[in-house]
């Protein structure tokens, strides 16, 4: 349409272009605390021209496409950083929760006569090693006053005390290892309601850009936002399908390396799950081999340092009866101090029927004899060795100030790997806000652009309307 009817249309079309224009840097402002909201553009562009009997004539501006400001390899690199600090979260976690449960650390200092240089062990007045040290010094004095029932009650005392709290340590990692095993089963829960939450995402962005390819630009920023999300639980690939716009399917390593998917667009969730020794995918139980997440994280925690601790308690309580009962019993009569059986740290006990009276300092009749007693009291001090046969290597206090330590230095290693990957996390979000962040001033400065656009447009239109008005009173003349 030619004339002052075409400079009006395309007059109008301008004023919807600058509308928009303006409409989206609103949005954008409004989302400036979002997160999950990448900036959006509005891009303009010729409408075409067309040819009338006075010649080419402009159709105007017009919006050609709404875009996201995002760097896809960027946030794949987020993806992938986000499920190695959940993965190194969890095991600090666990970690922590390791040491409360040991309720001791060792404390550091140049005193090298402990093993690993430790100097200390703090909290020791509730934990196993005071129970040892304790256990060890009634004995010795039980052989310099053999024949005293009090010394003979402390020793019985002091051996109730260290079967109790080798009792509460076992207990408390049995404990923490079925805690352990909960949150792996809830968090597979989380995980699977991410999947169905992707796989809709990906129907509603489908159904709305059949007509529109690329439109569904907040849909988009909430299936970002799942994919992160499930990230911090276990490591991901996503990649777009080709084939079928707006869809995206997500997988996890397998055996081997392979690929196991999880979501494909919106034809399938495969089921994630856990049967307390890996994770599985799907009806047929794909074995997933997950390195990154909190699940990852939990798991390696669990299968590592927790077990470890477990092991090596039961190895100080099971080396802890024979070398106590070899003392006690040295002609091996059935008289033992422990429970031969109790060989864990849940099931040490002392030996069924002994008392405070029992309890002997000698194997003679002879008056002041302690030879018993004070190779009890010696045990404490003997260096074992797992090459000739025993449970542990060096003495029983220096295999358990061992274990406190590196319980400790796996924490602070955890911890170390935390503080790093949050450094990482801090440095790619920080590149990330500076491309698809919203900026305050730069909104400011597209809206008052397109308001000015739009105040000119709307004085043409004015002026065009007059110009029309003056034509249509002068036929009417």
């Amino acid at each position: 349409m030619s004339g002052l009817i075409g400079d009006l249309l395309s007059t109008a079309r301008a004023l919807n272009a600058q509308t928009q224009g303006v409409n989206t840097a609103g949005k954008n402002m409004a989302n400036v605390t979002n997160p999950a909201y990448s900036r959006q553009r509005v891009t303009l562009g010729d409408a075409g021209t067309i040819q009338t009997p006075n010649g080419p004539q402009s159709m105007g501006v017009q919006v050609l496409e709404t875009t996201q400001i995002r760097d896809l390899l960027l946030d794949k690199q987020i993806l992938r950083e986000t499920s190695l600090l959940g993965s190194a979260r969890a095991e600090e976690e666990a970690l922590r929760w390791l040491q409360t449960n040991l309720g001791e650390t060792v404390d550091r200092g140049s005193d090298s006569s402990f093993i690993d240089g430790a100097s200390a062990v703090s909290l020791g007045a509730s934990g196993v090693a005071q129970a040892l040290q304790d256990f060890f010094n009634a004995f010795h004095g039980l052989s310099a006053n053999p024949t005293s029932v009090s010394e003979r009650q402390s020793v019985f005392q002091q051996a109730s005390i260290l079967v109790d709290r080798l009792n509460l340590t076992g207990n408390r990692l049995a404990e923490l290892s079925s805690s352990l095993d909960e949150s792996i089963v809830s968090e597979t829960n989380v995980v699977n309601g991410i999947l169905e939450s992707i796989r809709s995402l990906n129907e509603q962005i489908v159904r709305i850009e059949i007509s529109h390819p690329g439109s569904a630009l907040d849909l988009r920023d909430k299936r970002q936002a799942k994919l992160e999300e499930l990230s911090k639980l276990m490591d991901i690939e996503v990649a777009t399908i080709s084939d079928r716009p707006g869809q995206i399917e997500v997988s996890a390593s397998g055996p081997g390396g392979a690929s196991v998917m999880l979501v494909d667009g919106i034809r399938s969730v495969s089921t994630v799950s856990f049967d307390g020794t890996q994770f599985l995918a799907g009806a047929t139980g794909s074995p997933l081999e997950l390195t990154g997440g909190s699940l990852a994280g939990t798991l390696k925690a669990r299968d590592g340092s927790l077990q470890n601790a477990i092991s090596d308690f039961d190895r100080l309580s099971a080396q802890l009866v024979a070398t106590v009962n070899s003392a006690y019993d040295p002609v091996s009569a059935g008289r033992n101090f422990f429970d031969p059986a109790g060989t864990t740290a849940v099931g040490f006990a002392l030996n069924l029927g002994l008392d405070a009276l029992s309890i002997r300092s000698t194997g003679t009749s002879e008056a002041g004899a302690n030879e018993i007693a004070l190779a009890v009291a010696r045990a404490g001090e003997r260096i074992h060795s797992t090459g000739a046969g025993d449970a542990i290597d060096g003495t029983l206090g220096d295999f358990h100030r061992q274990l406190i330590s590196r319980v400790g230095g796996e924490l602070a290693s955890a911890g170390n790997r935390v503080s790093d990957q949050e450094s990482v996390q801090k440095l790619l979000e920080g590149r990330r806000d500076s491309i698809s962040g919203v900026s305050l001033d730069e909104e400011m400065a597209d809206l008052l652009r397109f308001q000015r656009a739009f105040q000119a447009s709307a004085r043409v239109m004015r002026t065009i309307d007059e110009m029309l008005e003056l034509v249509v009173t002068g036929l009417i003349r």
